[in-house]
């Protein structure tokens, strides 16, 4: 492990504990948003599906999750982490020490999500065929475009059998916390497309959910307006 792995490793064991709180500058916020575009974005979830959430962190996702009534199921590969998210979680989820790479579940999930982890893949193409091994629904995880070409990612996502990929922009900042009315232009913007793009080469990230549901199939699974 690299010098600079290893820093990042410490880092997450001394800041496990209330790390939501310190990562994000509204971290209600954020994560609600983040926990609304996993229920929606691609085959929607319902009450009583379950998440894997890899990388989980100290559980912040799952506390938005749980209360809209999905199951949730954290793997982090820090031990400090695992530790926190119990804590915050308590009996409500089941939290587990494994590296994202290797992780089984007992039991198919309905969908898997990754955030700010994809880059801990060894081969990203092999993890995506992993995670289509134990995923019955979708995958959700970010995506900087900045750091990773979206084309190149889309195609290890078909290569994996996700013949389905739902791409949406994220505008919500992690690290300043927007008065209401700034942060609902910038929801705005998200479905801005030319302007969204351009955006997306300076700041914020996209979401993206791949599944292996033709169009037909999501559009039954969506409920009556």
């Amino acid at each position: 492990m690299s010098g600079a792995a290893e820093s990042k490793s410490d880092q997450y064991r001394r800041k496990a504990s209330g790390w939501s709180d310190a990562e994000y500058a509204d971290g209600r916020t954020y994560l609600a948003r983040r926990a609304e575009l996993v229920v929606s974005l691609g085959p929607r979830l319902h009450s009583g599906d379950t998440v894997l959430d890899l990388a989980c962190g100290d559980g912040g996702l799952g506390a938005l999750l749980l209360e809209e009534g999905i199951a949730y199921h954290g793997v982090d590969t820090t031990a400090e982490m695992v530790t926190a998210a119990r804590q915050r979680l308590g009996d409500d989820a089941v939290i587990e020490h494994a590296d994202l790479n290797d992780y089984v579940p007992a039991a198919p999930v309905t969908a898997t999500t990754v955030f700010r982890a994809v880059y801990y893949a060894r081969d990203r193409r092999a993890f995506f065929e992993h995670v289509a091994s134990y995923t019955a629904g979708k995958l959700v995880f970010d995506l900087n475009p900045r750091q990773y070409r979206v084309d190149d990612v889309l195609a290890d996502l078909r290569a994996a059998g996700f013949d389905h990929v739902d791409v949406r922009p994220f505008f919500v900042p992690q690290r300043v916390a927007l008065p209401h009315p700034l942060a609902a232009l910038l929801r705005l913007f998200e479905r801005s497309g030319p302007v969204a793009r351009f955006a997306l080469r300076f700041r914020f990230t996209y979401v993206v959910a791949a599944s292996r549901v033709s169009r037909r199939q999501i559009s039954r699974r969506q409920p009556e307006p």
